[in-house]
């Protein structure tokens, strides 16, 4: 697992960068303020979970249980958080915007996991 988590990181890490340069250079003039501002916050969210996601892997490395629940929460949470909010800001189409709750959530509970295995560390 912790390879994987590792290697998810650094993907979604650098799909996060390539989002943010994309918002920036190239929606700034095509999107309307408020949907450029929702394609900013899910490449700032993905970036902090690939960087979470790191974590996970060294707390996977150590044998801690917990840290895999974390990693696939942080994932699922990408997936469902990012990808729904950079759905919503590309396509103006708000129920996208159903979805993106359960990526939060998800991310919430890959928190949770964490802490609880960092009381194992």
């Amino acid at each position: 697992m912790e390879r994987r988590f590792a290697t998810l990181g650094g993907i979604f890490g650098a799909l996060g960068v390539a989002a943010g340069a994309f918002g920036a250079h190239t929606l700034r003039s095509r999107l309307e303020p408020d949907l450029l501002a929702v394609f900013e916050t899910a490449a700032r969210y993905q970036i902090y979970h690939a960087l979470a996601l790191f974590v996970a892997a060294w707390m996977s490395g150590r044998g801690i249980a917990c840290a895999r629940w974390a990693g696939w929460a942080f994932t699922a949470g990408i997936v469902l958080f990012s990808g729904s909010l950079y759905a919503l800001a590309l396509t103006d189409s708000r129920g996208f915007g159903a979805i993106t709750p359960l990526g939060g959530v998800a991310f919430i509970a890959g928190w949770i996991a964490l802490a609880i295995g960092a009381r194992r560390l």
